[in-house]
């Protein structure tokens, strides 16, 4: 009897192309897309190393730790670094980036995180976009936790570098990622003597023998099942509509942090002002005297499915996370993680007020 998901034929360079042009349309984009075979950092990375070197001053925004990533990539490419941190409970402003520039002229490359997952703020990139583009900086956007959850638009934006990948909101596999690249980035990595080639992390070598060569021969043979998964989740976005999908998100959001706050006990918002908050994941402080790992390990084992996590290193303290994206951007999901966090506080000592919660949650949802 035959495997369909062992004894799977190649891929075919017209299939691959007609999915890239599909990621193309998700994101409005008429840059050149590549789909890249493995997770977003293999982009994020190879998009930096192509496009930064010794003579790059970079403004590196820091709203997550991927922010702090990327300043050491940017470090490591040779690359003079402006760092704009701004506390993780919140988001980054246009007149920030605008002061950075005005403070550091010689700006040339801007580093930004849309959404960041494990923080849970979201960043004004639209407005981000113009001062950007007034500067004249190239503009490099890790859009890997939002599209899909909230509008990610490249084109309208002035994003030279736009990466996504299909783990979060698309609610697809992690093994595969995208990048939509600019002309004005094409020439900046062809003009950088740094820049990878016959390299793995290599955009170059995409371009010049996939899109170059008219997309007819792929460079090495493509993950199907990863690409066939992308396929899939992107079918899926068409099929409910991209606008649904970002309200089903958006409407999480919303009845998670209105419930949250309803379940009293001393349980709060992470980000502080709700405008600054993702729509991909909610991320919540426990109240004095609780460990966040300790909450989200009691809420699991009440119920071992339920999306919820702790922060990552020093906001495993702190932090509780709701992952509420992709399938799990549904009332259900919200009412089982503030029933399954209801019930972990109540184990730990903590007086909560759970049907409150679940009728907060679903007026914020409507």
């Amino acid at each position: 009897m035959t495997n369909l998901l062992l004894d799977l034929p190649p891929l075919s360079a017209a299939r691959f192309a007609s999915i890239e042009d599909r990621v193309a349309r998700l994101l409005g984009t008429g840059q050149d897309v590549v789909i890249t075979q493995g997770e977003a950092l293999l982009p994020l990375e190879g998009a930096i190393r192509a496009t930064a070197g010794p003579g790059t001053t970079a403004l590196n925004v820091i709203t997550g730790p991927y922010g702090q990533t990327f300043g050491d990539w940017l470090r490591d490419c040779g690359a003079t670094v402006v760092d704009l941190a701004v506390p993780f409970h919140t988001a980054v402003t246009a007149a920030q980036v605008r002061d950075a520039f005005a403070e550091h002229p010689e700006i040339d490359f801007v580093s930004l995180v849309h959404a960041e997952a494990a923080t849970g703020n979201t960043n004004p990139v639209a407005a981000i976009g113009e001062v950007v583009r007034e500067h004249g900086a190239l503009f490099y956007l890790d859009a890997v936790a939002s599209v899909g959850a909230e509008p990610v638009l490249p084109d309208a934006w002035g994003v030279d570098l736009c990466v996504i990948g299909a783990q979060k909101a698309m609610g697809g596999p992690a093994g595969v990622s995208a990048v939509s690249v600019s002309e004005r980035a094409w020439a900046r990595m062809a003009a950088n003597p740094n820049a990878p080639r016959r390299s793995y992390l290599s955009l170059l070598d995409w371009k010049e023998r996939w899109i170059d060569g008219g997309r007819r021969t792929l460079l090495h043979a493509p993950a199907q099942l990863e690409m066939l998964a992308l396929e899939a989740c992107v079918e899926r976005i068409e099929a409910e509509g991209l606008e649904t999908v970002m309200r089903r998100h958006a409407s999480a959001a919303a009845a998670t942090r209105a419930g949250a706050v309803a379940l009293g006990g001393g349980v709060t918002p992470y980000v502080r002002d709700a405008g600054d908050a993702a729509p991909v994941a909610t991320t919540l402080r426990g109240p004095s005297g609780t460990t966040a790992s300790e909450l989200v390990a009691r809420a699991l084992a009440a119920d071992p499915g339920v999306p919820l996590a702790a922060g990552g290193g020093e906001l495993a303290r702190e932090m509780v996370r709701v992952n509420h994206y992709g399938a799990e951007a549904t009332r259900g999901a919200v009412r089982r993680c503030l029933t399954a966090l209801g019930a972990a506080l109540a184990d730990a000592g903590v007086s909560v007020d759970l049907a409150g919660a679940l009728a907060a949650a679903e007026r914020a949802w409507g």
